[in-house]
């Protein structure tokens, strides 16, 4: 009997032992299937990420040729114009020599008639008498020096070191017809019209000049400027100066290897006459609810909000990491020149091998929110460094009569002007402060390196856990 129920319970004992072995089979097949379906679903997500990749790629790219090849017709465009009016000022100057050898020849005719000498006082028809009293005025030693920074944004001081050192490029010699305006009336129309933005015939009832003489004489100025003032006062930093400055901006945010904060921002202008699609602001347009044009100006500043590298002039229409790729800057990192450094951008950049931006995404963790706070703070020097460069130079801020082949070299002329002042420590008049609005959009592809995005967290945690981030963030 015990050993008939002993074999039964071995037998139940088999039988349940069989049954929890075939389940545990069956929990076995599922999931093997289930890793299998999942590999499946994997290898298909895999290969629809990787096909929309190249499909943005592709895009980008297209988009890219197509904004090349635009601004190369556009160039060729401008070439053609500026071919044309060389030769109309030839034909000018030509006739210009045809009579002035004409009137000499008469007022040699009158001297040895013994009527009147050259010089003798009596005055020239062909210049008309304007005044300019209150540019001689300014021009007064006793002119009172607040009132001569109002009006230039400048000390006299660092007035008169920006006339010394154009005085070789500018200065022009005493004709026959008329006596050469003057090396400082020269630079004051040019800076007085950059620093107000007021329209040229204004320009000319302050200084006594011909509208398009001072037309003539501002872009005349700023190119001088671009030319000999902007390889001394706008240049990329050497060796000894970025170390300076990482250390710097280190002390700023707590983030090493920072060699400058960058932004872009857009300078109005009036709807050009070709490819006007591509200068269209559409972001301002829709914010603003009046129809906008622009040009972009992307820039790198120092800690103390110095520029040290600038791209002007592409059309509006174009994202700022567009403008980026365009950019002498991008030229130079793609030559290994920014190996180790760290240019810090807003959300309209890309994260890549040298340009550090905030996390972007939502629902961010307590390391990105600090680490997104501290390289804030290095954003705002560059935006700060803007903002004053548009304060400053009112003509930024509305839409000029400048042309727009000739806009580039009086925005750079602005780039140099605003970095002596801010070496000379010119103080900027609390009333001129503006706020600064650039609207910036997410790149199309706002992650480029794995190796950024690794040193991006790296560099988050140590914020955070070495008591660096602060606590604006919780």
């Amino acid at each position: 009997m015990n050993d008939r129920k002993k074999r039964r319970k071995k037998e139940e004992d088999e039988e349940v032992k069989e049954g929890k072995r075939k389940d545990l089979t069956e929990i076995i097949t599922s999931l093997l299937l289930l890793e299998e379906q999942q590999k499946r679903d994997q290898e298909e997500w895999d290969r629809t990420v990787e096909e929309e990749k190249q499909m943005f790629e592709e895009n980008h790219k297209k988009k890219t040729k197509a904004m090349i090849d635009y601004y190369s017709d556009f160039q060729t465009y401008y070439n053609e114009l500026e071919d044309m009016d060389r030769s109309r000022r030839k034909r000018c100057n030509s006739a210009s020599a045809t009579t002035a050898a004409a009137v000499s020849a008469a007022g040699a005719s009158e001297f040895s008639d013994g009527s009147v000498k050259p010089g003798s006082g009596a005055r020239r028809l062909w210049v008309k008498d304007r005044s300019k009293a209150w540019w001689d005025e300014c021009n007064k030693p006793d002119f009172p020096e607040e009132e001569f920074k109002k009006a230039f944004r400048m000390s006299r001081k660092t007035f008169d070191m920006i006339c010394e050192e154009l005085n070789s490029v500018v200065a022009k010699e005493d004709t026959m017809l008329r006596a050469a305006i003057p090396v400082r009336q020269r630079v004051a129309v040019c800076v007085w019209r950059l620093a107000t933005g007021e329209p040229l015939r204004l320009v000319s009832k302050k200084f006594g000049l011909g509208i398009s003489t001072c037309h003539k004489l501002v872009l005349e100025v700023c190119s001088a400027i671009r030319n000999v003032l902007m390889p001394k006062y706008l240049q990329w930093p050497d060796d000894e100066s970025l170390r300076r400055m990482k250390d710097e901006f280190e002390s700023i945010s707590g983030i090493p290897n920072v060699a400058g904060s960058m932004y872009t921002t857009h300078i109005p202008i009036i709807a050009p006459k070709i490819s006007v699609a591509a200068y269209f602001n559409r972001r301002h347009t829709e914010r603003n609810q009046k129809t906008s044009y622009s040009i972009t100006v992307q820039g790198v500043v120092n800690p103390k909000g110095v520029f040290t590298d600038v791209c002007i002039g592409w059309p509006g229409s174009m994202p700022d990491d567009q403008v980026l790729e365009k950019s002498a800057l991008s030229q130079r990192a793609n030559g290994g020149l920014l190996k180790g450094v760290w240019i810090v951008g807003g959300t309209g950049y890309p994260l890549m091998d040298w340009v550090m931006v905030p996390y972007t995404q939502q629902h961010l963790t307590w390391t990105q929110h600090a680490f997104n706070e501290k390289i804030g703070e290095i954003q705002r020097v560059s935006k700060d460094a803007f903002a004053r460069l548009k304060a400053r130079w009112c003509c930024l801020q509305k839409r000029t009569e400048v042309k727009l082949q000739d806009l580039p070299v009086v925005l750079g002329a602005c780039c140099v002007l605003h970095n002596i002042c801010e070496l000379q420590e010119e103080d900027l008049d609390p009333e001129l402060r503006i706020d600064l609005v650039d609207d910036e959009m997410l790149p199309e592809i706002p992650l480029r390196s794995t190796t950024s995005m690794k040193a991006r967290d790296a560099i988050a945690h140590n914020l955070l856990h070495h008591g660096l981030a602060g606590t604006a963030f919780l």
